[in-house]
């Protein structure tokens, strides 16, 4: 749990909350915001496909990826150059790629073989709790004289601290996978990895659904509402939603279908996606972050868990691949965006349109994971 909220609520999500504060520092606008972004998850997107390919144990990926999230986010408050920022925006989407894949498939396959598979909520948590641990730094720390620069060395030394422990577990508890003939929870039938093809495609369309809101709720709040003390609460919201929607679904997924819960979430997500497009209100941005926020862990950790237990002896490989969906489609979100951008005559236009084509993708997935739960008999989940 530590380790996802230091690596995703850090090292992937914190540049969310203090992308308005950089900008009211006349340090970025939205183009270099959106190029930031971008970087981030290009190197999200090669640290999943390494992750697919290496042969690292899961507690070597797991070192790197904590101290390279930690030194990187520290390393943007040192510097004012935008192609600098780019470079470490980078690395800090590979880190988090890495501490992820590692983190899921040790802690789901260990769950596993406990007969706890209801614990993963907890795991997965931590993406929300990171994410709002991070909102919440930033409206304590975003004082009047306060450098965005500053905040960014301030919240990379608190990320330091907490991971010092999953670090000390990974040299005090073996960080390898259990052995083949641990009790899988919900096992599907013995399908070949290519299986997992559809359940890629539906990632990828998930990332691509969810990576506007995600970035640019803020963002929006802001516009909406100047004082920070108001449009701050936007993130932490949606981080605590996450947090404990997965832990709540967790639990149930002893009686639930994982395929009906993934499109449930879905169907949920696009409903958010589309909110702020024709609720363009304070309210309207603030429920989207409850729908979005509460959907976006539960989707990832059905997903997991669903690809992983299609996966022939090679967890790493098959949960790279997902993650690797994943990257490739919300790095589209804002390259979608931008070309919408080129044909509208301004930026709430464009990213209008784009979040109507992402919600779009995550019905039509939606309805293809109804309908291939509903094809399969017996169903996958238990």
């Amino acid at each position: 749990m530590i380790s996802l909220a230091v690596a995703m609520g850090v090292g992937r999500f914190a540049f969310t909350p203090l992308f308005p504060l950089m900008v009211r520092d006349g340090l970025l606008d939205s183009e270099t915001g959106a190029l930031l972004a971008a970087c981030n998850y290009l190197g999200y997107l090669l640290g999943a496909l390494s992750t697919a390919r290496t042969r690292a144990k899961p507690g070597t990926l797991l070192a790197f990826g904590l101290v390279g999230t930690v030194v990187v986010t520290a390393s943007v408050g040192w510097t004012s150059s935008v192609s600098t920022w780019a470079i470490l925006r980078f690395v800090a989407g590979v880190a988090s790629a890495w501490t992820l894949v590692a983190t899921t498939a040790w802690g789901l396959s260990w769950l596993a073989s406990l007969g706890r598979p209801q614990l993963a909520g907890i795991i997965f948590a931590g993406v929300g709790l990171g994410i709002a641990a991070a909102g919440v730094f930033c409206l304590v720390a975003a004082r009047p004289g306060v450098s965005s620069l500053g905040m960014w060395i301030e919240l990379a030394g608190l990320a330091g601290v907490v991971a010092l422990l999953p670090l000390a577990a990974s040299q005090a508890l073996p960080l390898t996978v259990p052995g083949v003939g641990a009790p899988r929870a919900q096992a599907s039938p013995h399908l070949p990895s290519s299986a997992t093809g559809g359940l890629i495609v539906c990632y990828t369309l998930f990332g691509f659904g969810y990576i506007l809101p995600a970035t640019y709720l803020p963002a929006l709040a802001r516009q909406l509402v100047d004082d920070p003390r108001v449009f701050g609460w936007a993130w932490p919201l949606f981080g605590m939603a996450a947090a404990l929607s997965t832990v709540a679904v967790s639990w149930g997924l002893k009686r639930a279908d994982r395929l009906a819960v993934w499109a449930i979430a879905h169907a949920v997500m696009a409903i958010g996606v589309l909110l702020p497009c024709f609720r363009p209100s304070f309210a309207g941005v603030s429920v989207a972050a409850l729908l979005v926020g509460g959907t976006f862990m539960v989707v990832t950790m059905v997903g997991m868990q669903e690809a992983r237990s299609r996966a022939e002896g090679n967890t790493t490989e098959v949960l790279g691949r997902m993650t690797a969906g994943f990257a490739f489609g919300q790095l589209m979100g804002p390259v979608a965006s931008a070309a919408i951008g080129r044909f509208t005559t301004n930026y709430s236009t464009a990213l209008n349109y784009a979040l109507t084509i992402s919600a779009t993708g995550l019905f039509l997935s939606a309805f293809y994971l109804w309908r291939k739960r509903i094809s399969l008999r017996p169903p996958f989940s238990r």
